[in-house]
């Protein structure tokens, strides 16, 4: 898989999830990419994905401070 690819999926699984409701709550970033936390307040579930590619980084990077912002 492309490195395109694999940011385009990465981005797809963000969308998804912020579409059923949840918001990024806390993300750890390390030499192997980023671990994300995301959070829905209705249910209180968490869910934490792996995010690898560097356009995904910055496209969950800029969500997460427009969510903090707003």
């Amino acid at each position: 898989m492309s490195e395109h690819e694999q940011y385009l999926a990465e981005k797809e699984k963000i969308d998804q999830l912020l579409s059923e409701g949840y918001n990024i709550y806390h993300a750890v970033e390390n030499l192997d990419g980023a671990f994300v936390e995301f959070f829905h307040l209705k249910s209180g579930t968490k869910k934490t994905l792996h995010i690898r590619t560097a356009n995904a980084r910055k496209y969950f990077s800029s969500i997460f401070i427009q969510q903090k912002s707003s």
